[in-house]
């Protein structure tokens, strides 16, 4: 295991200087529970502690982008930005589902895929790096690898929203989505999905919903779009 933190320290960019707590980081409760170890020894305590340190730093970061943008917009931008979905995005850039320690039955049901689980990890790795190195380590991870490309990300979480605004004003035809397929076993299924504008397909998308791969559906399209000259 030392073998894969040092890995992801690599990744990251950052070097422990104690690598107990990074492995903390990526300690999910099944393995807890498994392993019979207290439950304090999980990832749940770190996680809190990133939870609170990156909505700080992402508080501080809207605060000086548009100091004209009023108080409901930033809490709104804010948490569209450290929601879920967005820290599962950003965890599966760096894969940090492969460094964690599950439970066998996590394992098998496909938790290192698993939104709710790569999203918390995300959090305990923000809190462990803030322990270890303290506060300016964990908001430079943090500008890295949550607050970059955020144009991008904008338009990926608000795909389906940017391209029917799109389709709206350039199209007559109407946008529809359609499930072209699904696979693997109910606990681990992968849907198909595909953008259709009148007849005509546009994008298509994979997820582990059928919301997800609509979204990524929508996302290609758009692209797809972009490259057309069509915004």
């Amino acid at each position: 295991m030392s073998q894969k933190l040092k890995e992801l320290e690599k990744k990251i960019g950052y070097t422990f200087q104690d690598l107990e707590i990074l492995k903390q980081a990526m300690m999910h409760s099944s393995y807890i529970n498994e392993k019979h170890l207290p439950k304090y020894k999980c990832n749940e305590r770190l996680e809190f502690l990133g939870d609170a340190v990156l909505e700080l730093v992402s508080s501080e970061f809207l605060f000086y982008e548009d100091q004209t943008r009023p108080e409901g917009e930033l809490t709104k931008a804010r948490a569209s930005m450290v929601c879920e979905p967005a820290l599962a995005f950003c965890a599966r850039e760096i894969d940090l589902g492969q460094y964690l320690l599950l439970g066998k039955g996590e394992d098998a049901t496909g938790g290192r895929k698993r939104e709710s689980v790569t999203s918390d990890a995300m959090e305990a790795l923000i809190g462990a790096i803030y322990i270890d190195g303290g506060f300016a380590n964990a908001k430079e991870f943090i500008k890295r690898f949550i607050l970059n490309d955020l144009e991008n990300k904008k338009l990926f979480f608000d795909s389906k929203t940017i391209l029917q605004e799109i389709v709206q004003a350039h199209f007559k035809e109407e946008i529809s989505y359609r499930m072209i397929g699904e696979e693997g076993p109910d606990h681990d299924k992968s849907f198909h999905a595909a953008v259709l504008i009148g007849e005509k397909e546009y994008g298509t998308g994979t997820g582990r919903t059928k919301k997800a791969a609509e979204q990524e559906a929508a996302y290609q399209s758009i692209l797809r779009l972009h490259k057309e000259n069509i915004k």
